[in-house]
Order: C-alpha cells, then sequence, then structure tokens
C-alpha cells in the first residue's frame, strides 16, 4: 500500500466541481485495476514466488497469478481495512474465488497475517518452500515444465480456465468447442504425436 500516494489523492483528484473530481479519481483507480488485470490477461502462465511480506496491493498482483508458490517466512495480509479503506484493485474480487469465502472476508475485515502454512492449507499457495533459494529453483523448474509444452495449448488452457470461471460450465463447453474447432489441428499436435511416436522430447516453435 502506497500511503504517501493515499494521502495525496485529494490532491491529485482536485477539482472545482466534485463531481468530476471524483470521476477523476475513479478513472484512476480503473487504470491501477487495469495494471493489474494486465497479468491475468497475459497469455502466457504467471506464476508468482512469494516470500516475506505480501501485503495489500502485493495480494492484489499475486492474486492475478495462475499460481502461487511460497517461501516458509511469508506472511499475507489484506491491510486496506487497517488504513480505513476498501481494497479496490481485484483483492475483493479474486481472493474468494482462490480460497472459501470465509477466509476471505475473515482475512478482509481483520488485517490478520496468514503464515505460509495456513496459506498452503486454505489453498492460497499451491507449494511451500523451506526458503527463498529453494522457492526460486523450484518455481523454476515448474516454468520450465510448462515452457516445454505447445504454446498453443497452453494459451488454449489458460483463456479456457479463465473464461470458465467466468462463466457457466455450458457457456465454457461451448466455447472451447469454438477454440478448437479454429485451433485443434496444428503443428503442435503434429509434432507433439510424431515425438511420443519418436520417444522423443517435442520441440515446438513459438
Amino acid at each position: 500500500i502506497d500511503l504517501a500516494m493515499l494521502a495525496g489523492v485529494s490532491e491529485c483528484v482536485a477539482h472545482r466541481d466534485p463531481a468530476r473530481g471524483r470521476e477523476l479519481l475513479r478513472r484512476v483507480i480503473l487504470d491501477l485495476q487495469d495494471c493489474l488485470s494486465s497479468v491475468e490477461r497475459c497469455r502466457k502462465p504467471v506464476l508468482a514466488a512469494i516470500h516475506g511480506a505480501c501485503v495489500g496491493g502485493a495480494i492484489d498482483l499475486v492474486s492475478c497469478c495462475d499460481m502461487r508458490y511460497a517461501a516458509s517466512d511469508v506472511q499475507f495480509a489484506v491491510r486496506e481495512i487497517d488504513v480505513g479503506m476498501t481494497a479496490d484493485v481485484g483483492t475483493l474480487q479474486r481472493l474468494p474465488r482462490l480460497i472459501p469465502d470465509g477466509m476471505a472476508r475473515e482475512m478482509a475485515y481483520t488485517g490478520r497475517k496468514v503464515d505460509g502454512f495456513e496459506a498452503k492449507l486454505i489453498g492460497l499457495i499451491n507449494q511451500l518452500f523451506e526458503t527463498p533459494e529453494t522457492l526460486l529453483d523450484g518455481v523454476r523448474q515448474i516454468a520450465r515444465t510448462i515452457a516445454a509444452k505447445s504454446p498453443l495449448a497452453i494459451r488454449g488452457s489458460k483463456e479456457m480456465l479463465n473464461y470458465g470461471r467466468d462463466h457457466s460450465v455450458a457457456d465454457g463447453l461451448n466455447y472451447v468447442a469454438t477454440w478448437n474447432a479454429a485451433m485443434l489441428i496444428s503443428s503442435d499436435l503434429q509434432e507433439a504425436m510424431t515425438a511420443m511416436r519418436e520417444k522423443r522430447p517435442p520441440c515446438f516453435g513459438e
């Protein structure tokens, strides 16, 4: 949380017409939201490697990522409540989709810290590592595994998972049918099947 920015927000949106000042503030908030949402919109999976304090805006950021991994020293907290504001750039919208609703509410209402063990228990992180060094090594290995897969299949999988999160099962099935009607027959599919037959790692283009 940038406390200096919050302290000066009134000056930043000052206008002789209060309504126009509020509209300007709304645009500032929407711009901040879009900065973080761009991580979620990235065509490639985004992996978060987290250690130390993950507070306020940091939770906004990591909740946009596809997967989250942490070192044992991690501490998560939604601290906006402690500075008298409602978190407004994504935590309250994304966190309940990652962890049980009651836990998301508890974090948002109390601002209490959640350590790595509890974060793993409630599903906020995929895996807990002992140290920041083993965390980076582990996440890089996962990233290499993903990078070795078909880029087209990875992009399609992310697109479908994100779409399915916000739509019904029927809508998701309809979308993936349309997607695969266009994307299924590809050089990646041919290369994957050839590599499997030849018992070698596939080599995909970008």
